[in-house]
């Protein structure tokens, strides 16, 4: 993003989400979103590209997940957010760029 749009008042938000097995990552992503949409809004939208770009269904938001979430800006997602069998240990979304 170019100084010149933070100056229009262009909010940049940055989701980190990364697939782990065995403690290891096994993929990652990060989605940009800068429009003017609220905070939350943003969240569930790059949690949607998220699982369109690593082909998975939408997690199932449980109570852990919320508190966690608004403690660290950060949540994971075990087998038992998803209704489909998942491959991976789980999934971690993490806010690392908000204005």
């Amino acid at each position: 993003m170019k100084p010149a749009d933070r100056e229009e008042g262009k909010n940049m938000f940055r989701l980190w989400a990364k697939e782990f097995k065995d403690n290891r990552m096994l993929r990652d992503t990060t989605i940009c979103d800068d429009s003017d949409e609220t905070r939350t809004h943003k969240v569930f939208h790059a949690l949607e590209e998220v699982c369109y770009v690593f082909d998975l269904g939408k997690p199932i938001w449980l109570e852990h997940n919320i508190d966690e979430f608004k403690r660290h800006a950060k949540a994971r997602f075990y087998q038992d957010s998803f209704i489909e069998q998942i491959n991976f240990d789980f999934l971690e979304i993490q806010v690392i760029e908000e204005d």
